[in-house]
């Protein structure tokens, strides 16, 4: 009985590790278009080479939250980001990371 249980929840915890990497890039889709980006003042960068990211309304399963904009730092030196943003397809609005290129 003991191996019993001991392989049914290794199994479960390999099952869990396999999904895990397909849950994480999950779209969530939302009906509701967002409102408008809010106007935010940009500060100066904390240092060079930092760049803006926007801020944006998030969707916290109810309502959109707007989640403001921050500096962040390049991975390598020549990298360029490209700011984000909501997609609009047949099943609702999404939103896209920005990404270093």
């Amino acid at each position: 009985m003991k191996t019993l249980i001991q392989n049914t929840l290794i199994a479960g915890v390999a099952i869990a590790a396999a999904v895990a990497p397909l849950a994480a890039g999950a779209q969530v889709y939302v009906r509701v278009g967002p409102p408008r980006p809010m106007v935010e003042r940009r500060p100066p960068p904390p240092h060079p080479g930092y760049a803006w990211r926007e801020g944006y309304h998030r969707w916290d399963g109810a309502h959109y939250v707007w989640t403001p904009g921050e500096y962040v730092a390049p991975p390598r030196a020549g990298a360029v980001w490209v700011g984000g943003g909501y997609v609009h397809d047949r099943r609702g609005y999404y939103y896209r990371d920005g990404r270093w290129r």
